[in-house]
């Protein structure tokens, strides 16, 4: 990704959601949702487009960021998923990876706390969404390998990582 917007929106800063509805323009991500407290769009990874969700609860001046790489995970492979977690957890410093009791879907969460105005500049709005995809791109192979592939998590991770190494 880019790392600076169109000179028309600058290191600014503003409304959370303001702010990141301003990005996923100036970037041509698809934007469905745009509330004072809540925004949703798609950005395109590496391997699939993204469900990017950002939540905002002002009066802890919190903005959580989801990202959700279209993965759900069946009874049967829960126990397999939850252990590639642990191990995938361990290596984001940033963030983390979960699964929703409802629905069983693949997650990606970040809290960010903001300032005590509740503000968010540019950068910090696509440094958090850079992340966001970033962390996704770098574990969905391991995913594939697990629920798909039926390797287990530990060779999954190493066998995504090793992947993952090749691209750059």
């Amino acid at each position: 990704m880019e790392t600076a917007l169109n000179d028309n929106i600058g290191n600014e800063y503003g409304s959370p959601m303001d702010v990141l509805a301003a990005l996923f323009d100036a970037r041509g991500w698809a934007l469905d949702t745009h509330a004072d407290e809540e925004l949703g769009g798609e950005v395109q990874g590496a391997w699939v487009k993204y469900q990017v969700r950002a939540v905002l609860k002002p009066e802890d001046s919190v903005l959580q960021l989801i990202c959700l790489p279209d993965i759900r995970v069946g009874k049967d492979r829960l126990a397999s998923a939850y252990e590639l977690l642990g191990l995938v957890n361990e290596q984001v410093w940033l963030g983390h990876f979960d699964v929703w009791s409802q629905g069983g879907v693949l997650v990606y969460r970040h809290g960010a706390l903001l300032a005590d105005d509740g503000m968010l500049s540019v950068s910090q709005a696509q440094a958090l969404i850079e992340n966001a995809v970033e962390e996704c791109d770098r574990f969905y192979p391991a995913f594939q390998f697990v629920l798909w592939g039926n390797k287990e998590p530990a060779e999954a991770l190493e066998a995504a990582m090793i992947d993952a190494a090749g691209e750059a």
